[in-house]
């Protein structure tokens, strides 16, 4: 909608694809949106409730029901098909990241707080530490069970078991600051260094590639798995729309 910014984004059960507003930092009086889009290109816009809200993360629950997450309220919320919020769950923590879990919950992280949290779709929230400055931020559910994520600060890619234990692998470049994480095709998981200006590949065993960019300073920022079987990708400086083929 006009006057927003869009930011995260996810299929949803209903054929549609769901997706964050968040309201200019010029304009915080704004509520923050969740937009809902067909792909004729028809679009609605719900309330998420209070002004200045700034909606981060988005996900598909096991109710089929939208979640999202946001930072400046500490919040998890449940939006319908129908575009009711229904509840917005206080965390207390700033939140960025989430995804639908193996075990029927919602993922999200904690940045600021250095923690992984679980929610089940009854509100019921567990979180979990992870270690010290590790920063995480996006969150995607691996094919072996797992959660995994990405450590800004810490300049890792972390691995969480639904009962908490982490393992963490570091990546090669130094100071790549990983944003997005998602499970590809292949069985791998694949993230976007921001400051590397690489796509990173991680096996589920742990080992890392990456791939440079052609582009300097394109600054890759979210990322997606395509129906074709390719991973597309945003370059948030290099203007452009990337395809990598696995």
């Amino acid at each position: 909608m006009s006057g927003t910014a869009p930011f995260g984004i996810n299929a949803g059960p209903d054929g549609n694809l769901w997706f964050t507003e968040q309201a200019p930092l010029s304009s915080h009086h704004r509520n923050g949106l969740i937009g809902r889009f067909t792909t004729a290109g028809v679009v609605a816009g719900f309330s998420a409730s209070y002004a200045g809200i700034q909606l981060q993360g988005i996900a598909v629950g096991s109710d089929g029901n939208i979640w999202f997450t946001e930072s400046n309220g500490s919040d998890v919320g449940k939006i319908t098909l129908a575009g009711n919020t229904t509840s917005l769950i206080h965390v207390g923590r700033s939140t960025n990241g989430i995804t639908a879990g193996p075990d029927g919950n919602l993922w999200f992280t904690e940045p600021s707080s250095n923690k992984v949290g679980t929610i089940t779709t009854a509100g019921v929230v567990t979180e979990f530490a992870t270690p010290t400055g590790a920063a995480p931020f996006a969150i995607a559910a691996g094919p072996d069970g797992n959660l995994w994520f990405t450590e800004q600060s810490s300049n890792k890619i972390g691995r969480m078991t639904t009962a908490g234990v982490v393992t963490e692998f570091a990546i090669p470049t130094a100071v790549s600051v990983p944003e997005y994480i998602i499970a590809g095709h292949d069985g791998n998981l694949w993230f976007t260094e921001f400051s590397g200006n690489n796509i990173g590949r991680i096996t589920i065993a742990g080992a890392i590639s990456e791939y440079a960019l052609p582009t300097a300073g394109s600054y890759p920022f979210g990322i997606a798995a395509g129906p074709d079987g390719n991973l597309y990708f945003t370059e948030f400086y290099g203007t452009k729309i990337g395809k990598f083929t696995p």
